[in-house]
């Protein structure tokens, strides 16, 4: 019991984070992030990966890369424009970007099988 005590209380907390600081002219930030926001509340619980494919396929000129596109979503997340949810299925996870006002339909990424079968 002593050594759990020592143990919880040598844990140090999470550093803060500073806010971020978008690098883009104020008008290309706000065409960027209706772009993703309108392909997020479109499309329904995106991961990045699908979130990059469809901002691919828009073809929007801002964003020079994939890393560049999770730092704008995590600029979204700090001011509320996005959530992102998590969607357990097994022992896996899997993090989803949202809207705030909607209401995410999780579907499970895998299909369960069928016992039923002979």
């Amino acid at each position: 019991m002593f050594a759990t005590v020592i143990r919880l209380c040598a844990k140090k907390p999470k550093p803060k984070l500073k806010p971020i600081e978008l690098k883009t002219q104020p008008e290309q930030t706000q065409t960027i992030t209706r772009v993703i926001f309108d392909i997020v509340k479109e499309h329904g619980p995106l991961s990045i990966a699908d979130t990059w494919e469809h901002v691919k396929d828009v073809g929007l000129r801002g964003l020079t890369s994939k890393r560049h596109m999770k730092i704008v979503l995590r600029w979204m997340r700090e001011r509320q424009k996005l959530r992102l949810i998590c969607n357990h299925v097994g022992p896996h996870k899997q993090f989803l970007y949202t809207t705030w006002f909607t209401n995410p339909n999780m579907k499970p990424s895998r299909p369960k099988s069928d016992s039923s079968q002979p």
